[in-house]
């Protein structure tokens, strides 16, 4: 309803057309020949069970990148129509790049340049038909003062501006430890045989409720090889029960390359206590695994992960979660979720622990050489490791 927006504009463009009446309670245009257009909002996901049961020959959502995906894909299955009825069923979009929803929108319908085919990739569809997405810039709209608008929008930053005026879909903001690029190093092979595996698990044993978007439950599988590459094979990311989140865990254990591994992210508290217990006893007897309290902020824990995928020691194998882990990465900490962050970055802590030198450093005190004797990084008191575990490469 504000100025120029979708519904004020419709009444510019419909009051006062002969036979057409506007329903100001209902938010609706009814047409002579019975046909009507109505104006909604989703606030929140919640928002989009005021629909339940209706039935849409069109949906058109403005600024659709404001919104979520799971949001756009339920309100798909309001388009409905009699066996006899001859209108399409449509759904248009129309959006700034930017926002909560920028990276689905992006996955879902934005063409992009593939350098390993040398070719432009165009979304598709279930179908295998091409999503259709139509360029729109300040050029294409000559009704508007354009060196005014240009003027205002360099005072925006970067980011915005470039989302605005050029409408750059491929420009995001970034956060403050992963490069731009540094987990796109992705491959097809894993040298699976040669590396030391570790199962990293980041519980968040939740489903999602309307109008909430809790957190993910994280596995991630990273693998050290001897030529000291590090390969990202496996993201786990789901919203589970807890049954449901164990019977995933067990089912990793089993099918992970053998002698994985395992480690678990132990909440503090008697109840992590419990949890870790549970899952030694119950869900993983006889794997090595074994929980791990955390300390510090989570960004001090992602450093040494992001510092050795920007030097590009960092591969990650070819697979649909790739651009999920990407967009959460490249955006920390300041993305909405962490939890795939957090996993890879307890697996590369504890990989890196394993490679650790069992000796001391050596020192030079008056004179002398003076050697000392202290545990592997990420060892900690009362737990044990294995000294051919991590000399064997």
């Amino acid at each position: 309803s504000l100025p120029d927006a979708i519904m004020d504009r419709a009444k510019r463009w419909l009051m006062g057309v002969e036979g057409v009446k506007w329903n100001q309670e209902r938010r609706e245009f009814r047409f002579p020949s019975g046909a009507s257009l109505v104006f909604g909002y989703l606030e929140t996901d919640i928002d989009k069970y005021r629909y339940q049961g209706a039935a849409f020959h069109f949906i058109g959502i403005d600024e659709v990148t404001q919104f979520t995906e799971a949001s756009y894909t339920y309100l798909l299955s309001r388009l409905r129509r009699s066996s006899d009825s001859g209108v399409p069923l449509r759904m248009r979009g129309a959006s700034n790049p930017g926002g909560i929803g920028h990276e689905w929108v992006y996955q879902r319908f934005i063409p992009r340049f593939d350098a390993r085919k040398g070719e432009v990739v165009v979304p598709k569809d279930s179908t295998g038909a091409a999503r259709i997405f139509v360029p729109a810039r300040l050029d294409d709209n000559p009704h508007l003062d354009q060196d005014a608008y240009r003027s205002m929008l360099n005072e925006l930053d970067d980011v915005t501006r470039a989302h605005l005026l050029e409408g750059a879909w491929d420009v995001t903001g970034l956060g403050d430890l992963f490069q731009p690029q540094s987990l796109h190093n992705v491959v097809d092979d894993v040298p699976w045989a040669e590396c030391r595996w570790v199962r990293y698990w980041d519980l968040a044993a939740s489903q999602p409720k309307p109008g909430r978007d809790p957190d993910y439950t994280v596995g991630a599988l990273l693998g050290k090889a001897k030529n000291g590459m590090t390969y990202v094979a496996d993201i786990q990311r789901v919203r589970m029960r807890p049954d449901g989140v164990e019977a995933l865990v067990r089912q990793c254990a089993e099918t992970d390359p053998p002698h994985t591994s395992i480690r678990m992210e132990q909440e503090p508290g008697a109840s992590g206590v419990m949890a870790i217990d549970h899952y030694q006893r119950r869900v993983l007897y006889g794997y090595d695994f074994i929980g791990r309290r955390s300390t510090g902020p989570k960004e001090v824990r992602a450093r040494a992960v992001a510092a050795a995928a920007n030097r590009g020691t960092i591969l990650v194998k070819r697979a649909p979660w790739n651009a999920a882990l990407q967009q959460e990465a490249y955006a920390f900490p300041k993305s909405a979720h962490d939890d795939q962050v957090d996993a890879i970055a307890g697996a590369f802590l504890e990989l890196r622990a394993m490679y650790q030198p069992a000796s001391g450093t050596v020192a030079r005190t008056d004179g002398n050489l003076v050697r000392t004797e202290r545990p592997s990084l990420g060892m900690r008191t009362g737990e044990r490791t294995s000294t051919t575990l991590r000399s064997r490469y």
